[in-house]
């Protein structure tokens, strides 16, 4: 089971690394003064993880509600990331933004996943 997730695993890891670290540990860059920044990595985050499960998965997948069930998975974890940064954290907040920031981002891996997935399925046997 773990051979199988073993880059889910990774990028859940780095996931829960980054979500958990003390916010002082990471440093601004000043030239990307981009406002709402953190809600974009929120999204490539969630996104990536998403991706990733549905790739690792790619030959069992059958069908929307399967892709809806997967899906479940970055999402509760994305929640317990932002529940833990409440309680576990004292540098860091949860913040429902984020969890839809999260959660934009698991839903446009799935449609990408749905409008690619039978053109690419002979490619990723």
């Amino acid at each position: 089971m773990v051979k199988k997730n073993i880059f889910s695993i990774i990028v859940a890891l780095i996931i829960l690394y980054l979500s958990l670290a003390d916010s002082q540990s990471f440093d601004k860059v000043p030239f990307l003064n981009i406002p709402h920044l953190d809600k974009i990595v929120h999204f490539l985050m969630y996104f990536g993880l998403m991706s990733v499960i549905l790739f690792e998965h790619r030959k069992t997948i059958n069908g929307r509600a399967q892709l809806f069930l997967i899906a479940l998975i970055p999402f509760i974890y994305g929640i317990l990331m932002e529940i833990m940064q409440l309680t576990i954290t004292s540098s860091r907040s949860g913040n429902i933004y984020d969890i839809l920031a999260n959660s934009t981002g698991i839903l446009v891996s799935a449609i990408m996943w749905l409008l690619l997935s039978r053109r690419l399925k002979n490619y990723f046997k």
